[in-house]
């Protein structure tokens, strides 16, 4: 990926952050094996109906909790996760099989983003690291795709893409990202990714986010 040419400047928005686990803390144990998510005792503040369910979808659920994010920045009401999952389902932006979830799909969750809470919303397939410096300064926040890894910067994943972070600021040098599955105290909050390290996770796509004039309520 080419260095984004962007003058210096430094552009970090005050975004709040969310992990796609009810307890940041417990990412790492839960990630790494050490407990299983559905002993997360705070389980039933995402919405669920059970510790079963709630493991189920918050492995699924990046996506969810970068839009959670995205919404407590401009204010607006910060519904669960397993809510505004089950409004993606509805509007197409997850497919549930039987043998899991197919999604976060871009295109009707940009239409749901813009119905549903007033945003200016856009699905990029192609979506160019260079492109990301000047969409921040114009107060956009992005949901990038990057492979999982990107929490523990491996040095060689096996792929791009698999995972969504919200892009929240850039410098010269880095994105800096609020990853959902990211580690307390080193990859969740305002992580900072160098642009050259980027190009092993970023899968080149992601969705642009805007603030619109209208807000939205929760039903």
């Amino acid at each position: 990926m080419a260095r984004p040419l962007y003058g210096g400047a430094t552009v970090i928005h005050s975004v709040p952050y969310y992990a796609q686990w009810a307890s940041p803390d417990l990412v790492p144990a839960i990630i790494g094996g050490a407990m299983r998510a559905a002993d997360d005792p705070l389980w039933s503040a995402y919405g669920a109906k059970s510790p079963q369910e709630y493991e189920w979808w918050s492995w699924r659920l990046c996506g969810m909790a970068c839009l959670r994010m995205a919404l407590g920045f401009w204010q607006q009401p910060v519904p669960t996760p397993m809510a505004l999952a089950a409004e993606c389902v509805e509007a197409g932006a997850y497919v549930k099989r039987p043998d899991g979830l197919d999604g976060l799909i871009y295109a009707p969750f940009a239409v749901y983003a813009e119905r549903r809470w007033g945003l200016h919303a856009e699905a990029r397939p192609q979506l160019p690291g260079s492109e990301i410096p000047e969409l921040i300064a114009s107060g956009r926040l992005l949901l990038l795709s990057v492979h999982p890894s990107i929490r523990e910067l491996s040095p060689s994943p096996p792929h791009r893409g698999g995972h969504l972070v919200l892009a929240v600021g850039t410098t010269e040098d880095h994105v800096v990202i609020h990853n959902p599955s990211g580690f307390p105290g080193h990859s969740q909050e305002f992580a900072r990714i160098s642009w050259d390290v980027l190009d092993r996770y970023y899968a080149g796509r992601g969705v642009v986010l805007g603030n619109g004039r209208r807000r939205s309520t929760c039903p």
